[in-house]
C-alpha cells in the first residue's frame, strides 16, 4: 500500500492548481518513464514487449481500483468512442435515458445515430425515477462535468435492473478521488487523462460478463484478438473472449504513462484520497458561507460574465469555466492552502461586485 504522503510527493505542481476536472498533474514517476522511453526511442531501442507489459499494469491497475476483474477491462482511446461501440450495438427503436446536462462525449454518440434511437434527457435528480419499462439503456456520468454533481448510482442501477434496462456511467470525473464500483453497472466508459493524470488518449470500459454479448465490437482490430500476435491476419476472425475482445490498439507511449499515473492511484488507500478531496471541497464552501454540495471534490460557482474565474486567475489558481460556472477541483496534490487562496479570490470579487451594484 502506498501511504498518502507518498502519493501526494509525486505530485509537484504550483500552487493554485485546481483544475484536475480538466486534466490532471503528470506524477515524476510517469515523467521519468516516459523521458527513459524517448532516449530508447531516439537510439533506435523502441521495445513492444515493454508496452505491451504497460497495457497489462495498466489495466491490472484500473480494475483493482473499480472493483472488477482485470478480465472485464477493454482499453480505449476517449469516451465518445467507447459509448459510440454501444450505441452502435442498441436495437433500432430502443430508448437511451440521459442527463439533462451532461457531458457531451456521455451524449452525442447516441444522438449521432439519428431516427434509430430514441434519446430523452432527464434533469439529474430526477434520473431513477425516469427510468420506465420502455428504457433499454441509462447513459449518465456519475459525477457531473459542469456541476461537480454527484448522482446516485446505486439508485440509479437499482431502478435500471428492476425494469431489465442496461446502464452505461462515465467515470471520467470520478474514478481516481472517488470510490466507485464499476461492476455495480454493465457498461462504465472513463477517460484517464483527468483525475487519474494519466497521457490524454488512455481510457478504460469495463463490460459485466452479463452485458458482453449485447454489445458489437465495432471497432475490432488486431489488438482485439484471443492472442494478437497469433491473430493478426485474416481471413478469420478470433476475438478475445473476455472483455478484451473491445481492445483498440494502444498508443504506446501513452500507455506506458498510464501504467505509471493509474498504478499509483491503485496502490493507495482510496479512502483517505477521497476524504482528502471532499474535505478540501466542503473547506471552500463553508469558507464561502454557503452549504456544500453533496460530498463533491468540486466547487461550482455562477459565473456568467466570467468574474469569478478572472478572480482566481489573478490569484494565481488555474480553474475552468463550463456552463455558465466557475469550476474548482481539488485533488491530491491541493491543500488548505490552496482552499486559503480561492477563498480570498473569491471573496475578493463578491466584495468587487457588491461595492459596483452600489
Amino acid at each position: 500500500m502506498l501511504t498518502f504522503d507518498d502519493l501526494r510527493d509525486q505530485f509537484r505542481p504550483r500552487p493554485g492548481h485546481l483544475d484536475a476536472a480538466t486534466a490532471g498533474v503528470a506524477p515524476t514517476r510517469m515523467l521519468q518513464a516516459l523521458r527513459a522511453d524517448l532516449e530508447r526511442w531516439g537510439d533506435g531501442g523502441l521495445d513492444v514487449a515493454r508496452y505491451e507489459d504497460a497495457v497489462a499494469r495498466a489495466r491490472a491497475a484500473f480494475a483493482s481500483l473499480v472493483g472488477v476483474p482485470a478480465s472485464r477491462v477493454a482499453i480505449g482511446g476517449q469516451v465518445s468512442a467507447m459509448a459510440g461501440t454501444v450505441a452502435a450495438s442498441l436495437p433500432d427503436g430502443a430508448e437511451v435515458l440521459c442527463v439533462d446536462g451532461d457531458f457531451s462525449s456521455v451524449v452525442f454518440p447516441f444522438l449521432a445515430q439519428g431516427d434509430r434511437l430514441r434519446v430523452r434527457h432527464v434533469p439529474a435528480g430526477d434520473l431513477a425515477a425516469a427510468i420506465s419499462p420502455g428504457t433499454g439503456l441509462v447513459a449518465f456520468s456519475l459525477v457531473q462535468s459542469a456541476t461537480g454533481q454527484v448522482l446516485d448510482g446505486e439508485g440509479v442501477a437499482a431502478a435500471a435492473a428492476a425494469v431489465g434496462a442496461r446502464t452505461l456511467c462515465d467515470l471520467t470525473q470520478a474514478a481516481g478521488w472517488l470510490r466507485v464500483d464499476a461492476g455495480r453497472f454493465d457498461l462504465t466508459v472513463t477517460a484517464a487523462y483527468k483525475w487519474l493524470c494519466a497521457p490524454r488518449g488512455t481510457g478504460f470500459l469495463t463490460v459485466r460478463a452479463d452485458a458482453q454479448e449485447m454489445l458489437r465490437p465495432v471497432q475490432a482490430g488486431w489488438y482485439a484478438g484471443d492472442d494478437p500476435w497469433a491473430s493478426c491476419y485474416g481471413p478469420e476472425m478470433r476475438l478475445a473472449r473476455d472483455a478484451r475482445r473491445f481492445d483498440v490498439s494502444p498508443a504506446w507511449q501513452a500507455w506506458l504513462g498510464a501504467a505509471e499515473s493509474v498504478g499509483l492511484f491503485a496502490a493507495a488507500d482510496a479512502g483517505e484520497v477521497e476524504r482528502h478531496a471532499r474535505g478540501l471541497a466542503d473547506a471552500l464552501w463553508t469558507g464561502l458561507g454557503l452549504p456544500g454540495s453533496d460530498g463533491s471534490a468540486i466547487v461550482t460557482l455562477p459565473d456568467p460574465d466570467g468574474t469569478r474565474r478572472a478572480a482566481l486567475e489573478r490569484a494565481g489558481c488555474r480553474v475552468a469555466g463550463r456552463a455558465g460556472r466557475v469550476r474548482v477541483a481539488f485533488h491530491v496534490w491541493n491543500d488548505r492552502d490552496d482552499v486559503d487562496r480561492a477563498l480570498d479570490a473569491l471573496t475578493s470579487a463578491r466584495t468587487a461586485g457588491s461595492a459596483e451594484r452600489r
